[in-house]
This record gives C-alpha cells, sequence and structure tokens, in this order.
C-alpha cells in the first residue's frame, strides 16, 4: 500500500493516530497487502507480455508512431509494477519477521536496521506509485496535444525529466522533513508531518482533478476532428470517438476506485490526530471507518497496476508468444499487406472498423495540414480491439 502513514510509522516517536491504524491486525492487514499485490503483479506481466492473436506489441506496427502516448502507458505499467513489488517485499517480510516491527519504538532504538529496511521500503513504493501519478497526469497531457498540435515521440523525453525529477524531489524533500533531524528521533507536530503528506498527495490530487478536463477536452477536438473530415458524421466516426470516450473514462474509474480511500482515509486521521484522545467513545465511529478505509487501501492500492492494464488494453489473454522476434517479422507482413488490400478496395470496413484503414483513409482525404489530424486519432484510438469476420483482426495497441 501506497500511504504516508508507513513513512510515519517509521519513526519511533510516531503520533497516536498512526500507531492506531498501523498496529490495528499487522498480520492480516500484511497478508491481504501482500495477496493483493501478488495477484495485480502476475495479472499486470501478464497483460503487457507479447500475445500470439489480436494484441500487438512494441516493433510490430506497419504505419509510424506519431506521438508519446503508447509508450507513457507502458511506463505506467512498468512504474504500478515495481511499486507492486516494494509492497511484496514489504509485506513478506514484515510477515515472516514480526519480531522487526516491535524493534522500531523508542525503547529498543539500539538496533536503526527495522527503520532503515521501513524507511527504504516506504519509499521505494511512494517514489514509484508518484511517478505513476505523474505519468498519468502526462498522458492526459500528451493526448491533448496530440489533437491540438502536432506533438510528436520527442516530447517523451521531456516527461521523463518532468515525471523522474518531481517524484524524486518530492519524495526526498517530503522524508526529510518528516524525519528530521534523525530518523531514530523525528520531530513531532502537524508542522513537519504536513509538508511530507502534501508532497505525497499532490500528484494524486493533480490527476484527480485535471485529467478529467484534458480528457474532456480532448474527446471534443477529436470529435470536432471527425466531423470535420469530410462535413459528416457517420455511425463509424461516432463508435470511434466513443470507444475513445470509454478509455479515458476507464482509466479515471481506476483511479478514482484506487485512490480515493487513501484520501478519505488521511482526512480522518488527521481529525483523530487533533484530538487530545483518540480512543474516546465519541470519536468510536470515526475510528472504525478509519480502520475500513485503511484495509481498503491495503487491497485496492496495489490492484493499480492489473486494473490499468485492463483500463489501457483490454483483457488480451493468456496466449503469451514466446518467439518474439519471429512473431514481429510476421507480424509485420501480414498486417502490411492486409491493410493495404482493405484500404485499396473497402477503406472502411462497415461496423468492424479497422483503426490502421480508418487512418489512412483520414490521410488520403485531409493530404497536407490534416496530417496530424490523422495521427491523433491513431494515437488515440489505440489499444481498442475489434473482431472481423470471428477472427480477431490487429488493431493499434499502446505498449
Amino acid at each position: 500500500m501506497a500511504s504516508p502513514r508507513m513513512e510515519t510509522f517509521c519513526c519511533p516517536n510516531r503520533d497516536a493516530a498512526t500507531e492506531f491504524v498501523v498496529t490495528f491486525q499487522p498480520v492480516l492487514f500484511g497478508a491481504l497487502s501482500l495477496g493483493s499485490a501478488a495477484l495485480s503483479l502476475l495479472f499486470a506481466i501478464l497483460q503487457i507480455l507479447p500475445k500470439r492473436k489480436g494484441y500487438r506489441r512494441l516493433g510490430q506496427y506497419p504505419l509510424p508512431r506519431p506521438a508519446s502516448s503508447s509508450r507513457i502507458l507502458f511506463i505506467i505499467s512498468i512504474c504500478d509494477i515495481l511499486g507492486c513489488t516494494g509492497v511484496i517485499v514489504r509485506s513478506s517480510v514484515w510477515l515472516g519477521l514480526p519480531n522487526i516491527v516491535d524493534h522500531i519504538s523508542v525503547v529498543n532504538n539500539t538496533d536503526v536496521w527495522p527503520e532503515v529496511f521501513c524507511l527504504g521500503s516506504a519509499m521505494w513504493i511512494q517514489l514509484f506509485f508518484s511517478a505513476s501519478f505523474w505519468w498519468t497526469f502526462c498522458y492526459a497531457v500528451d493526448v491533448f496535444l496530440v489533437v491540438k498540435t502536432s506533438a510528436g515521440i520527442s516530447t517523451i523525453i521531456l516527461y521523463h525529466m518532468i515525471t523522474w525529477g518531481l517524484a524524486v524531489l518530492l519524495c526526498v524533500e517530503g522524508v526529510a522533513m518528516l524525519y528530521y533531524p534523525s530518523i531514530s528521533d523525528c520531530e513531532q507536530g502537524l508542522q513537519h508531518a504536513i509538508p511530507h503528506y502534501v508532497t505525497t498527495y499532490a500528484p494524486m490530487l493533480l490527476v484527480l482533478i485535471a485529467n478529467p478536463v484534458f480528457f474532456n477536452r480532448t474527446v471534443s477536438t477529436v470529435t470536432s476532428l471527425l466531423k470535420g473530415r469530410q462535413g459528416i458524421y457517420t455511425e463509424n466516426e461516432r463508435r470511434l470517438a466513443n470507444e475513445i470516450k470509454i478509455r479515458f473514462f476507464k482509466i479515471m474509474l481506476v483511479f478514482f476506485i484506487c485512490w480515493v480511500p487513501n484520501i478519505i482515509n488521511e482526512s480522518l486521521l488527521f481529525y483523530l490526530e487533533m484530538q487530545t484522545d483518540i480512543s474516546d467513545n465519541s470519536l468510536r465511529n470515526i475510528r472504525n471507518t478509519a480502520l475500513i478505509t485503511w484495509f481498503i487501501m491495503g487491497i485496492l492500492n496495489p490492484m493499480q497496476a492489473f486494473l490499468n492494464t485492463l483500463a489501457f488494453h483490454g483483457w488480451t489473454g493468456f496466449d503469451i508468444d514466446f518467439s518474439l522476434q519471429q512473431r514481429r517479422e510476421l507480424v509485420w507482413d501480414s498486417v502490411s499487406t492486409s491493410a493495404a488490400n482493405m484500404t485499396s478496395h473497402n477503406p472502411v470496413v462497415g461496423t468492424t472498423l479497422l483503426y490502421q484503414s480508418h487512418v489512412q483513409e483520414s490521410q488520403k482525404n485531409m493530404m497536407g495540414n490534416g496530417q496530424h489530424h490523422s495521427d491523433a486519432i491513431s494515437v488515440l484510438s489505440e489499444g481498442n480491439r475489434h473482431v472481423n469476420g470471428g477472427s480477431s483482426s490487429p488493431v493499434y495497441q499502446g505498449w
């Protein structure tokens, strides 16, 4: 689970609210987190592996890739997988060595290794999930820029600088403020903890607030582009716009499901921190709600890795292609031939629209200043799959 409470727990003189949630049924919580992270990691890796039919990976595209959006989706999945790995390691150690948690206290302050492991694992998890948040924001910005301008793959370098730079900077700054003057004697008081929580939740809130705005404006722009291609809005173009809208909705739905419980839980714990006695009977409902959301976080936070791949690509199946290089060559030749044949005979294939042919048709119709419009549609339509005559047709997928 990615919560700043885990870093706060690493302080021997932690606050009462953090002590309350982290020490409540730690074995059960660790087992749930471990199980959720392990399943999410397994299925996320399965999702992004190359498949024999219908799902195509890096290097298998007969048309040029116009923007960095598909690479961003792949990087988000990698960040989620690395974050899940941290959750698995931390939960496994805490379950296998339960005494290591007891050593993180003011009484047993001679051994610093439990605190070092606690801090190191917490920072690893926070760093990669925070990077995932920044990359998710960059994805929303990128798809918007693609339909507004001719933004290309070169922008990926700028996104790397922004995401990793901000993720590392905010993580280090927040932890430095929290553990001042030392990890064995953290400064108490909300004025030292708040900067750490702000640096953790700032990218999360940015995605929750800004991404829907960017996605909504992108869908509106794409709809205008589709209408302006031939002056009409056909059923195929309406279907394409709906596919893009649904894809953005699924991305935001996964984010809300996985991370809104964190905000609710943190608000409740901050309220408890401001009370003189958190064990007061009048706070019973708040304590119970905080515990419920705490366990929900432990389950849902790691599940983002798998759920994101479903939102990006749909279910890709179990038919893994282990002969990757050979499959690349075969798919390149067969798809190039099939796309060319379909374009020459029927650019738009009824209700089973092949997006590559759709892009090629738009390139013919808009020659010149409309080139980046078709590029934008090809980027936004990646990740969908359609069935043509009972067999899976290769379409754009994010890598």
